[in-house]
């Protein structure tokens, strides 16, 4: 990554901009929630982060910070990083490529996460955006994990670190939401785009699954009342 600069800082923050305003856009952001970072350098690790509380489908000159590797403000400022920043700063040490972090809430994340925690992991296979995470093999199958959602933030991010697998992008939190990042900005929004598309249709799926269960059973009962009347 280039060294810190100001105009590296700007430039950084301007892409924030492009990425919080396409994903608000879509309502990946309700209620202020969901966080968003680009790494500026790796020695000494350097992050751009969306600060605390603001809302997400506006632009301001207070809407970013840089922190250091321990989520601590790099220069004065009276803004706070996002209460989740560590868990960003966890991903990066861990990751070393890793270039961009992108954290939203969704409905269908949610889910999944609800559905899948008990077994730590949701199992996704032989869909063709697996692609989008950079996965090319042929009856592809993944394995996204699934942490308990932790109120106590460093407890939080310790579960994602022991968790994280660097050949999948991505960690859903329980009911709070998914964590994905790349390289660089582009490849991280590719992979959070995927990651909901997979999630969305695996709901949904499920869904024709048990309707159609419910017509077969339908078509079955009509088939022995018809029988009974011959």
């Amino acid at each position: 990554m280039s060294a810190y600069t100001h105009e590296v800082r700007q430039q950084v923050f301007q892409q924030l901009d492009q990425v919080k305003l396409a994903f608000a856009a879509r309502d990946w952001f309700p209620g202020t929630s969901g966080n968003l970072s680009i790494k500026i350098s790796s020695k000494p690790l350097l992050v751009a982060v969306t600060a605390s509380g603001k809302d997400k489908t506006v632009c301001t000159p207070y809407d970013y910070l840089v922190v250091d590797e321990n989520s601590n403000p790099y220069e004065a400022t009276s803004l706070k990083p996002s209460a989740e920043t560590q868990i960003h700063t966890a991903i990066y040490r861990n990751i070393p490529e890793t270039g961009a972090v992108f954290h939203v809430h969704t409905i269908p994340n949610n889910i999944v996460s609800e559905l899948y925690s008990n077994q730590g992991y949701v199992t996704l296979r032989n869909q063709e955006l697996i692609k989008g995470l950079g996965i090319w093999e042929e009856n592809a199958e993944i394995r996204i994990p699934i942490v308990e959602n932790f109120a106590d933030i460093p407890r939080l991010a310790l579960a994602v670190e022991k968790v994280l697998d660097p050949r999948i992008p991505g960690v859903l939190i329980r009911n709070h939401g998914i964590y994905a990042w790349g390289r660089n900005n582009f490849e991280a929004k590719r992979h959070l785009e995927a990651f909901e598309f997979l999630f969305g249709y695996h709901l949904q799926w499920l869904q024709v699954q048990q309707f159609a269960g419910h017509i077969a059973g339908q078509q079955q009962t009509l088939t022995y009342r018809a029988a009974g009347q011959l």
